[in-house]
């Protein structure tokens, strides 16, 4: 299965937020749309995801301060990205290698969507249901 298949099925909504707004207010969208990383644009330009991770690194780091801090300060501003043509088993391959949780989907330049863990392990397992189905009706016959 491919990116693009997957983001037909789960929606392009993309949860985003300005690298100059502050800690809090990161942690109010991520809160409010249930989500675990919000992607953090500049214009048209990903500029870094800020995650749930990358909260808690930063009250490790400034403590209580850190609410009051731009989101760039402590985004992951080295962005890994998929694309619509990628298969689901390259995702997971470099999310776990890499530690990443969500990814970005770039079209060129354009930000498409978004795939988080939770959408690959989904995925995966919705084929392998359907091939022990497939399975089980050949073996009926």
């Amino acid at each position: 299965m491919f990116v693009a298949e997957i983001l037909k099925t789960k929606g392009d909504a993309v949860f985003s937020i300005a690298p100059e707004q502050t800690v809090a207010n990161a942690c109010a969208a991520l809160e409010e749309r249930r989500v675990g990383a919000l992607v953090v644009c500049d214009g048209d330009r990903v500029a870094g995801v800020f995650s749930e991770r990358d909260v808690v690194r930063a009250l490790a780091a400034d403590g209580g301060a850190a609410l009051g801090r731009p989101v760039a300060d402590y985004m992951t501003a080295k962005v890994i990205f998929a694309e619509p043509r990628e298969e689901m088993s390259a995702l997971m391959s470099r999310m776990t290698d890499r530690r990443i949780r969500h990814l970005p989907v770039l079209e060129g330049e354009r930000l498409i969507g978004v795939i988080s863990i939770g959408d690959v392990v989904k995925c995966q397992i919705a084929e392998h249901a359907k091939e022990a189905d497939s399975l089980r009706s050949y073996i009926a016959g």
